[in-house]
């Protein structure tokens, strides 16, 4: 069906709108989205852009990424709670509200807080198991005095990590990013 859409609308040379709730949809079908959320537009723009650097939860749930929402400041993004978020900003004004972004694969699962060159842990409680291709999706929930902004964080491993963890809803766990694979970029609407 995409692919006869996408020869349909590219041989007619008319404008369509499609309304979609997945990312294939958007990145085969369209050049530009507009992205709603409580019936609003909170994005819009190029695809790639809109999907690569979400600027809102649900654009980056749609693109697969997790986020986390702040404020940029000098060592990368700091959150309500004040918890400071490693990583590479571009495009961010020190005092702007910004976005952490980094894919669920980056995202590295301890049952004890680690100790070493990981500057980005934090900790949750296990909500869900998914099955998630030949990986295990894990998503988070708040851990009691953690932060609110982990709700619905993912994280994916392989079958044998998670062996290795305790693995049952309501499991306390420590999601862990290392700096180098978190993007921060502003956060807000897109033209």
């Amino acid at each position: 069906m995409r692919a006869l859409l996408r020869r349909t609308i590219r041989d007619s040379g008319r404008t369509a709108v499609l309304v979609t709730h997945a990312a294939l949809d958007a990145l085969v079908l369209a050049d530009r989205v507009a992205v709603l959320s409580d019936g609003a537009v909170v994005e819009e723009g190029a695809t790639r852009e809109v999907l690569a650097r979400p600027r809102s939860p649900f654009a980056a749930r749609i693109a697969g990424l997790d986020l986390v929402p702040g404020t940029a400041c000098p060592e990368g993004l700091r959150t309500a709670d004040g918890l400071v978020v490693a990583g590479h900003a571009e495009g961010t004004v020190v005092g702007d509200p910004a976005v952490a972004v980094f894919p669920p694969a980056a995202v590295a699962v301890f049952a004890e807080r680690p100790h070493g060159s990981p500057r980005n842990a934090v900790p949750v409680r296990l909500a869900a198991v998914e099955p998630h291709g030949d990986l295990v999706r894990l998503r988070a929930a708040v851990r009691d005095g953690g932060p609110v902004w982990a709700e619905g964080l993912a994280a994916d491993v392989t079958p044998a990590a998670l062996v290795d963890l305790p693995a049952e809803p309501g499991a306390q766990l420590w999601f862990v990013v290392k700096a180098t694979e978190v993007a921060i970029h502003p956060a807000g609407r897109r033209a």
